[in-house]
């Protein structure tokens, strides 16, 4: 795989998504109990299981503290990280895979790959927010998660982290991340669970009474609304919805995993309890592999 690979997964993408097909199956089907079985909820890379521990949960809970007074700090630890699990999950070698990163921002987690000798591109729509950490933008590209502005079958690895529950469409943009995938790739979501501590995100656990109240707090507290506004750039998303996508998603990708990103192995059984893993859970991860 050389330059021309990387030269195709530039091309422009010949075909509109279904997005309104795709919105209505996701909220027809998120009504539904999720028929995915119990081993694929919490089925681990052997690799990544025993990486899970205690102590990297500790780790990484603790940097969420400084997501916004110095997010070159968090999204640093959370690029080495995220490198290793998108590895260890894919399986095969990362030498000169192409990896696209859905709402890269500013590019945080390129030189995490780069050492793993992956090709990595970052898709991004708002112009800001790519420029706000101060990166070369190599292999930057500003588009939209849910119009992908790549080929079909193009890509090794496809991946979002915590990028669902900012967007307004987020299942119509998991649909372009399969579609880019090469057959046999690996698509991995990973999103903040909106009834989980973290749901709130700046606005802290405010948010349980209700996103537009938090954020009318928010603003009265610091003279300012937040950031991740609701509505606007905060949306709830649950693992129910999640789980519903992955499921009729099933005839183009199989889910292979599914698991509490920042919990230790031992905890991964949350998310087998309806209810409970949303707000436990915290943040899943959806690993699928595409047919």
């Amino acid at each position: 795989m050389g330059r021309n690979r990387i030269r195709h997964t530039w091309n422009l993408r010949t075909e509109t998504p279904r997005t309104e097909s795709a919105r209505n199956s996701i909220q027809r089907s998120s009504i539904q109990r999720s028929r995915i079985g119990r081993s694929r909820i919490d089925t681990g890379s052997p690799t990544f299981a025993r990486y899970a521990t205690w102590s990297r949960a500790v780790r990484l809970l603790n940097d969420f503290r400084f997501e916004q007074t110095d997010p070159a700090r968090f999204y640093g630890a959370i690029a080495i990280d995220t490198a290793q699990m998108v590895a260890d999950w894919h399986g095969a070698r990362m030498d000169d895979a192409v990896v696209l990163d859905v709402g890269g921002g500013p590019g945080y987690f390129a030189d995490a790959f780069e050492l793993l000798g992956a090709h990595y591109i970052s898709v991004e729509p708002d112009p800001a927010e790519m420029h706000a950490g101060g990166l070369d933008h190599r292999g930057g590209v500003r588009g939209s998660g849910q119009h992908l502005p790549f080929a079909d079958d193009s890509m090794d690895v496809t991946f979002s982290s915590n990028v669902v529950e900012h967007t307004s469409a987020p299942w119509a943009m998991a649909d372009e991340m399969v579609r880019v995938t090469r057959p046999g790739g690996t698509v991995i979501i990973s999103y903040t669970l909106w009834w989980g501590p973290f749901g709130g995100h700046e606005m802290g656990l405010t948010h349980y009474a209700g996103g537009h109240r938090a954020a009318r707090w928010y603003t009265r507290r610091h003279g300012h609304p937040p950031k991740n506004l609701y509505g606007t750039s905060l949306f709830p998303v649950t693992a129910a919805q999640g789980l519903a996508w992955a499921d009729s998603a099933a005839s183009r990708a199989e889910l292979v995993g599914a698991f509490p990103r920042y919990l230790p192995r031992r905890l991964w059984w949350i998310m087998r309890v309806p209810g409970l893993r949303e707000v436990l859970g915290t943040n899943l991860v959806l690993v699928l592999r595409k047919r």
